[in-house]
């Protein structure tokens, strides 16, 4: 497994990597700074993903285990155009966050670059495919690595990284859970493009009722740029 340096939560970092993705800069990454009603309308609209930073403790670890279990035994159907990729690299999780967040809103254009490149080539690939091509794909690791050294606290790529990027996205009106270490998507419900930041928001509360001890969780949005 090939080593990355992580990425830090720091929106206008993150803001500027998507840039560099291609993301036209109408689109940017937001703090999220309440997960209540009254704080979810501060943030921009609309709103296309939301990316949560967590960490991997014991209980999420048993959690998702136990999940992935039992979807292998119900099953899923998944649309066909859900784009997912598993994670085979590591500190890769906040470029996959991304790049689900992204590959997975049409209404997002990108332009000719990295991003879009990567998703032409990799369009018709299994997600597992999709995470070993994004081992080997020297731009965007490059690209990758660049940006994790624009952070506020010096990045190590050998230092132990406890916390973990997802993203959870609108796919026709159901929102999905987007996380590279499972080994599929999870559905969470119906929703629609009114009320996915709160159908969002509820699930990452989900999350941190597990943990109630933990407060190192970290909550931001891929949206509309403010004028």
């Amino acid at each position: 497994m090939s080593v990355w340096t992580p990425l830090e939560s720091n929106p206008e970092v993150l803001t500027k990597y998507i840039h560099t993705f291609g993301v036209r800069k109408e689109w940017i990454i937001t703090d999220v700074m309440g997960l209540e009603p009254e704080m979810l309308e501060w943030i921009p609209s609309p709103v296309k993903s939301i990316i949560l930073l967590f960490p991997c403790s014991e209980t999420y670890e048993k959690h998702r285990d136990e999940e992935q279990k039992r979807l292998a035994e119900e099953g899923q159907t998944l649309p066909n155009d859900l784009f997912y990729m598993r994670q085979f690299t590591h500190n890769a999780c906040g470029t996959i966050a991304l790049i689900h967040s992204i590959a997975n809103n049409k209404e997002i254009m990108l332009d000719d670059g990295i991003l879009k490149d990567f998703l032409e080539m990799s369009k018709d690939m299994t997600p597992e495919e999709r995470g070993k091509a994004l081992e080997t794909d020297r731009a965007l690791r490059e690209s990758h690595q660049a940006l994790a050294q624009e952070g506020q606290t010096v990045a190590d790529p050998n230092e132990e990284v406890y916390h973990h990027f997802i993203a959870f996205v609108n796919k026709n009106d159901t929102l999905y859970e987007l996380d590279g270490r499972k080994m599929f998507p999870v559905k969470h419900g119906a929703t629609n493009n009114e009320s996915f930041l709160q159908d969002a928001a509820r699930i990452c509360k989900e999350f941190m009722a597990r943990d109630p001890q933990e407060l190192r969780f970290t909550v931001l949005a891929l949206s509309a740029a403010t004028n």
